[in-house]
């Protein structure tokens, strides 16, 4: 985006117009999550929270993908690097999430080669020169960062790249919100859809909140105009008693996504249960490495036995990844957990919603 047309989405004057409206519009109460961890930075960074009517209740929930990965898929992939010969590439998130007894950062430390990447074309690429070594990506993501992962995995097949394989995290978004709504313990009215997963999968995976559930959705992008906009979307819909998907963002996202990008991860992938932390297992919402290209599959590559995992003692992640609870609720927050030692992933990723709390807010603060 360019500079002119950033700053015409930060304007103060619509920006002013924008919270106007949704404090008419908020003729009810209504607690309105935004899945996307982009979206809790933006909103933090923003200010946004302080902007709303008594009535609107901004819950984050679990959208980042490095926050709602389970102790024991760490554990898995702090287990593969301590293999002979093995170099672990993985995003710079990753290195300082606690597993259930270290981290790949202190593996490093240790002297495991853990190299961070930027893409995972990177990581294939060192499997090209270091022949010697077993080079594996740690795929971890959503549907955003699916398409570019199953690319790689078909290029590895292409040039017959022997020493590359893929320990896939992956998790599909729509319907582990679909056990949100179902969990009796957070109340969520509607859903601030993620921008970048939809730009993917489009509209039609959303669709069954609205149509099952009466629980409605809009698909916004991360500029404060954008977020502002799809909220008084949802505030209108909640006013009205409608239930629909929208898409406040249609610079980018269109209802049928991306097919392109879709049909590469049906190709690589097929979906599998996986855990999230704070909502458990969640059925089908996973991404494992379909039999075609099981060569490329890291957890079929190395038969590893990781300890039993742990939870961190007075750790509310999970609580927080549910909107069960406010960042700053913790008994943690700001005290045992900071960024610089951090007890849980969320205070980790720079899309983390204790993280946005701590930089953006008061709470947390010496």
């Amino acid at each position: 985006m360019s500079a002119d047309l950033s700053a015409a989405f930060r304007d103060p004057a619509l920006a002013e117009g924008l919270v106007r409206r949704i404090h008419a519009a908020a003729t009810r109460p209504m607690k309105l999550m935004e899945v996307c961890g982009t979206h809790t930075m933006a909103i933090a960074k923003n200010g946004i929270r302080g902007l709303m009517p008594e009535a609107v209740t901004l819950l984050s929930g679990p959208g980042c993908p490095v926050c709602v990965t389970g102790n024991a898929d760490i554990d898995l992939a702090i287990e593969i690097a301590r293999q002979p010969g093995v170099v672990l590439a993985t995003f710079g998130d990753m290195m300082k999430v606690p597993g259930s007894y270290s981290s790949l950062a202190r593996e490093k430390a240790d002297g495991r080669d853990v190299r961070v990447v930027y893409s995972p074309l990177d990581a294939l690429e060192i499997a090209e020169r270091e022949t010697d070594k077993q080079v594996v990506f740690l795929g971890v993501g959503f549907e955003t960062t699916a398409p570019t992962i199953a690319i790689t995995v078909q290029q590895a097949q292409r040039r017959g790249v022997a020493n590359f394989s893929v320990l896939s995290m992956h998790k599909t978004v729509p319907i582990a919100l679909e056990a949100l709504v179902n969990d009796p313990s957070v109340e969520i009215d509607g859903f601030i859809l993620p921008g970048h997963v939809s730009v993917v999968i489009g509209t039609e995976p959303y669709r069954f909140l609205a149509e099952r559930y009466g629980v409605p959705g809009v698909i916004t992008g991360f500029e404060p105009l954008d977020v502002l906009q799809g909220i008084l979307m949802l505030a209108e819909q909640l006013r009205d008693g409608r239930a629909a998907i929208e898409v406040a963002y249609t610079r980018a996202v269109a209802p049928e996504g991306n097919p392109h990008a879709v049909a590469a991860i049906d190709d690589v992938f097929e979906p599998c249960d996986a855990e999230w932390r704070g909502l458990g297992v969640i059925p089908g919402t996973g991404l494992a490495i379909r039999e075609r290209y099981a060569a490329f599959d890291a957890s079929r590559r190395f038969a590893v036995e990781p300890p039993e995992p742990r939870e961190h003692k007075g750790c509310q992640c999970g609580d927080v990844l549910r909107g069960a609870v406010l960042p700053y609720q913790c008994r943690l927050f700001g005290t045992a957990c900071t960024p610089e030692h951090p007890v849980g992933p969320c205070m980790v990723s720079s899309e983390g919603s204790c993280a946005a709390y701590y930089r953006y807010t008061d709470h947390g603060r010496a």
